[in-house]
């Protein structure tokens, strides 16, 4: 089961909602680097259940044991390992799903795969769930990136109809941090309302809502990542469509770029301050898969959530007979928002990755 990611930093997530525990191992992280674990958590607390009306009700803690690999508050070589106890399953709510799939989950094809033996009460190793140790490793790499001056922050972009302001063009240091403070991290809170009707609308209906989030990088040098398949968009997208419920990733202006003419997309260069930039940025920050030193820019596409208590058709798999499902049991109608911390965790492990292996001078 390949739940692994990096060629230099090697990050490897383990565990199934419903089980025992989960975690995450780092292998590769450099010795001697500071980790903060209160602004860990706090990170962690960003993404973590049951702190909303918005979100799924299940409380858990989500506070990592950190197992080996950090000593007196530092990094010292060895791999860092970290499990997040579950503590609050009801897998009883998941006893009629053991042979009848939800529509929009990973149950049927889990089924095909494993014969039927896989643990998929919550998703199991398909749940949302295990993001919760991807955002431990991506915590710690966000806080060696921000020591190097590199800053990695995102933001709801749309959620159903609703779409907040873009990042602008040049995005700061204290707007990623800043609208990462907020319980609902948009640029403009008054879409950010609609989109928490929008939310509530859904929920009250038995059904969900998905939406986009934008992710930024500013600070990056100019010549990291390789062409074609090593470049800086093959290896983000790999990682970021690890993410549950991630059904697109596009850079700058995206899909919106089949509808330019070149003169429109291409971004003019200048020379600012002795350096080279330009004066759009419709690449997000890169050409040929290598970074260009302008802000690094990302959609992601986030499907609405398939667990929902309207009823669905289905079949089961015991009789291979149609039938009909009303998903219960607690449930996000919506995971965008409990989303954004995750695309910064992997979209910083990736980039930190990336400088080790290239030793760009910065790590």
């Amino acid at each position: 089961m390949a739940s692994y990611i990096g060629n230099q930093l090697h990050v490897s997530v383990f565990g199934q909602s419903h089980g025992t525990a989960i975690g995450v191992t780092v292998d590769g992280l450099p010795a001697g680097e500071a980790v903060d674990l209160d602004a860990l958590y706090t990170f962690l607390c960003r993404r973590k259940p049951g702190t909303s009306p918005l979100s799924t009700p299940r409380q858990e803690s989500d506070f990592p044991s950190i197992l080996s690999g950090i000593e007196q508050g530092k990094t010292c070589g060895a791999p860092l390992c970290a499990v997040i106890e579950n503590k609050d399953q009801r897998s009883r709510d998941y006893g009629k799903t053991l042979h009848i799939p939800r529509p929009g989950h990973a149950d049927y094809t889990a089924w095909c795969k494993w014969g039927g033996e896989a643990d998929m009460r919550g998703g199991g190793h398909f749940s949302g769930r295990l993001t919760a140790p991807l955002c431990i490793a991506g915590g710690i790499a966000l806080q060696l990136l921000e020591r190097r001056g590199i800053y990695v922050g995102a933001h709801i972009l749309q959620i159903a109809t609703a779409k907040d302001t873009p990042f602008p063009l040049r995005p700061t240091a204290e707007l990623l941090t800043s609208v990462g403070e907020k319980d609902f991290p948009v640029l403009d809170d008054g879409q950010g309302q609609a989109m928490q009707a929008a939310i509530v609308a859904a929920a009250s209906e038995d059904d969900s809502v998905g939406g986009l989030v934008e992710c930024a990088v500013i600070g990056l040098p100019a010549g990291l990542g390789e062409p074609m398949f090593g470049g800086m968009e093959g290896r983000l997208s790999t990682a970021l469509f690890g993410i549950p419920a991630v059904k697109g990733v596009s850079f700058g202006a995206g899909f919106d770029v089949a509808t330019m003419r070149g003169s429109e997309n291409n971004d003019p260069f200048t020379i600012e301050n002795d350096t080279v930039v330009t004066t759009t940025n419709h690449a997000g920050g890169i050409l040929g898969g290598i970074t260009t030193a302008m802000p690094l820019t990302l959609q992601l596409a986030f499907k609405p959530t398939p667990s929902i208590a309207k009823e669905q058709q289905t079949v089961d798999l015991s009789t291979m007979t149609p039938t009909t499902l009303s998903i219960v049991g607690r449930h996000d109608p919506c995971i965008v928002h409990r989303a954004v911390p995750v695309v910064e965790a992997v979209v910083a492990l990736v980039v930190l990755d990336m400088l080790l292996e290239d030793n760009h001078g910065i790590i």
